[in-house]
């Protein structure tokens, strides 16, 4: 058998941003179920995606405090453990409670430490591997949480129209399947722990430097610009289309998925003759266009089109933010990447609240509040520019 190299090591946390999709996107598709099996309010639902959202922004900035000092893998495999358990429990705790909410609750907190585990060292892992093309592996690295986004939605929905939804419970247990596997592989594949001296230089350190402010703000930015389309896909589809909801839950995600996958796949095949800052300045302002198409256009078609080149257009804003960060922070380590992710998080909670936020005040019209969200590319553009001029200045 040949021994395992740190390529080894990116496929495994792959694997990750994988078992971070399925975290994040299984549950949802069973929302309606829980309403009309367990008799639970939609406004009771609604508390896994908030405690999740909550969790994971935690773990991020328990794992910028404490992930050097524990090291990369056991966070690695607890990640993908606690993400196992979460799934497993997802499917059977609900059936033992008299009030299914409590199950649910406490698969969801389990799914959620995990995927905030991972969503926090993933990254910093696959930074700290001795590869050449770093910014290329993570952009490949972050493709898999599309490419899983995609494909747990897809085969989730022909499962149960196949099966039935009263089987629903069994898709949790089959997907818990990859994270349990992936812990095994993050307990043997080599991991880049780092000696006491090369450790990050601490929350502290990081806190005194006014360049890293900036790069909080662009994440910031970064998730906003990506979650206040994504999160309204749906609606896009189905207005752009004129299908059903049904539908439209599916070819609106998916499709705008698919397109923030390509992305970071093409950037990592041709990210060695790309200068990243410049790359992601244009696909923010492409952004910018992509929102203003599809607030402004004349037809739900070109609407619809606006929509999915935002998919291409914010694909790599997010890890291509954080190499960008990894080169202007060397020393930065784990807190680095987790506070990042802190901010990241933010925005994409953010963004999605503003859009929502602003229709409803124009009386439901999502174009208005797409327009307002334009703001958050624009932002981004303007800072990166800043960043390209301080970094010739400073040559």
């Amino acid at each position: 058998m040949r021994p395992l190299t740190y390529r080894h090591t990116v496929t495994a946390c792959c694997g990750g941003s994988f078992t971070l999709a399925i975290s994040n996107n299984l549950a949802p598709l069973f929302f309606l179920i829980f309403h009309e099996d367990f008799g639970l309010p939609l406004s009771r639902i609604t508390l896994l995606i908030t405690l999740n959202f909550c969790i994971q922004l935690t773990v991020d900035l328990l794992a910028a405090l404490f992930a050097d000092r524990i090291g990369y893998r056991p966070m690695l495999v607890g990640s993908a453990l606690f993400s196992a358990v979460g799934l497993l429990l997802l499917g059977i705790l609900p059936f033992l409670f008299e009030d299914a909410m409590w199950g649910l609750l406490i698969a969801d907190v389990l799914y959620a430490f995990g995927g905030g585990l991972g969503e926090a060292i993933i990254s910093p892992t696959v930074e700290a591997c001795p590869m050449k093309n770093k910014a290329g592996m993570m952009g490949f690295l972050h493709s898999f949480y599309c490419w899983g986004t995609v494909i747990v939605v897809l085969l989730s929905t022909a499962f149960l129209a196949v099966f039935g939804k009263d089987r629903w419970w069994i898709l949790p247990l089959l997907w818990a399947v990859i994270p349990i596997l992936d812990a095994i592989l993050l307990a043997i594949v080599p991991i880049p722990e780092l000696e006491a001296g090369e450790r990050g230089e601490g929350i502290g350190t990081l806190l005194c430097r006014p360049l890293f402010y900036l790069f909080l703000f662009l994440m910031l930015a970064a998730g906003a610009s990506e979650l206040s389309m994504s999160q309204w896909a749906s609606a896009f589809a189905e207005a752009g289309l004129g299908v059903s909801k049904t539908v439209g839950d599916l070819a609106g995600p998916c499709l705008f998925a698919c397109l923030m996958g390509l992305s970071r796949v093409f950037f990592a095949a041709k990210s060695e003759r790309v200068n990243l800052p410049l790359f992601l300045t244009v696909s923010s302002i492409l952004a910018v266009g992509a929102y203003l198409l599809a607030a402004l256009a004349s037809s739900p078609a070109l609407s619809f089109l606006g929509f999915a080149v935002c998919g291409l257009a914010v694909g790599m804003l997010w890890p291509g933010l954080l190499s960008v960060a990894a080169a202007r922070f060397p020393k930065g380590g784990t807190p680095l990447f987790s506070v990042c992710a802190l901010f990241g998080d933010l925005g994409c909670s953010l963004g999605p609240t503003l859009v929502g936020l602003v229709a409803d005040a124009n009386g439901g019209a999502l174009a208005s509040g797409l327009l307002a969200a334009c703001a958050f590319p624009a932002a981004l553009s303007l800072g990166l520019l800043f960043l390209i001029s301080k970094k010739k200045r400073d040559a």
